[in-house]
């Protein structure tokens, strides 16, 4: 039988996990957008590349995309035996 280790850890990576991942998706889809429409939906939503809000955003999303190179290592779920 396995047993999940549950950690106090985890739960707070966990959330850091999720809002990258989140980050990661709307970048994915504002590339996407780009790509295939060349419409820029962070710089329609908050006005234009050079405006400070959407300069954020994008250095947010980069932050969390780099961090997600961090899930192809690791080891999601820790199991012992008993």
């Amino acid at each position: 039988m396995f047993v999940k280790i549950i950690s106090k850890e985890m739960f707070s990576v966990k959330g850091l996990d999720i809002t990258a991942l989140v980050l990661v998706i709307i970048g994915a889809i504002n590339w996407g957008l780009i790509g295939f429409f060349q419409f820029d939906l962070v710089a329609a939503i908050f006005g234009g590349t050079a405006a400070i809000i959407s300069r954020i955003i994008y250095a947010l999303v980069g932050i969390a995309g780099l961090y997600a190179i961090s899930f192809l290592g690791r080891d999601r779920e820790r199991y012992v035996d008993r």
